[in-house]
């Protein structure tokens, strides 16, 4: 089978007994043949643009994070840090006499805390860097919004940024990629610190929500005290390739568009009184 004179499969006809094909039976395999044809290279452009959108999300993924790499070490230090300290606490409370076993058993119990805090973040940016298939689980989405917004921290507090949320209790699991949903709530947070650069750093606020949204799903919302969006801009945000940054690639809305509506959800944008940009955007909630 040839597509534009490339191979692209195959296939044997034969029958039980020695007789020749009839030229109406040729014509059936000869139209079977073309239908394959064109069904086979429909299903390789769509594995190849799956590839694709892999390989981008994965590239942009990496591009935030290496932005992000001061402040992540920066993170990982702190519970280290807290370790070493409480290490030394234990060992003073342990050389009394009689030793405070129960003051000594409370800082190492801080300081396994502290361990598993510090695991908990190379494990976030690890998945970050990771270039692996989706793989949809059901998800807290509260406790990933929390786990970006650990990473995110250090950059956060470095550029002035005030951060206020409202998680609403008792939302329903949603089934999706754990990575792919970080990534976009990863791209907006940091889409709104950068916008948030050029204001008074008394305003800058990041207001981060979700809720449960009206069609059995979950809405996320995070809105920023930025210059906020023309109506040129609104209209071409999510296009690949358009940034108003000189140092963007304007692929990062572009791919949060496709993560989202390749969960089934839809993520859009407004501008928000008096200043600012509202991006939300919801997700279904895993089947019953």
């Amino acid at each position: 089978m040839l597509r534009k004179h490339e191979l692209i499969g195959s296939f044997a006809l034969g029958r039980l007994r020695v007789e020749h094909f009839t030229e109406k039976e040729i014509e059936l395999v000869t139209d079977f043949a073309a239908q394959a044809t064109i069904a086979l290279e429909i299903v390789r452009r769509e594995r190849q643009q799956g590839q694709l959108q892999t390989e981008l999300a994965h590239a942009n993924r990496v591009a935030t994070m290496g932005h992000l790499s001061a402040s992540t070490a920066h993170e990982v230090k702190q519970p280290i840090a807290s370790m070493i300290i409480n290490a030394q606490a234990a060992l003073r409370f342990l050389e009394l006499q009689p030793p405070g076993l129960e003051q000594a058993r409370g800082v190492l119990a801080q300081i396994v805390e502290d361990g598993m805090r510090a695991g908990d973040i190379v494990d976030g940016i690890r998945a970050l860097f990771k270039k692996t298939p989706s793989r949809k689980e059901h998800l807290d989405i509260n406790a990933a919004i929390r786990g970006v917004m650990e990473l995110t921290r250090g950059e956060v507090v470095k550029s002035g940024v005030l951060v206020q949320t409202d998680l609403a209790q008792g939302l329903p699991l949603i089934e999706c990629d754990r990575v792919q949903f970080q990534q976009v709530i990863l791209n907006l947070i940091m889409n709104a610190v950068e916008a948030m650069s050029g204001v008074d750093e008394k305003t800058r606020e990041l207001f981060i929500n979700t809720r449960q949204a009206e069609s059995n799903g979950v809405l996320v919302g995070v809105r920023d005290s930025g210059p906020g969006l023309t109506p040129a801009i609104l209209e071409r945000v999510f296009d690949a390739f358009y940034t108003t940054k000189s140092s963007g690639l304007g692929m990062g809305l572009s791919i949060c568009r496709s993560i989202v509506e390749a969960h089934g959800g839809r993520l859009w944008v407004t501008g928000h009184t008096p200043r600012g940009a509202f991006f939300q955007f919801t997700i279904p909630a895993r089947p019953t």
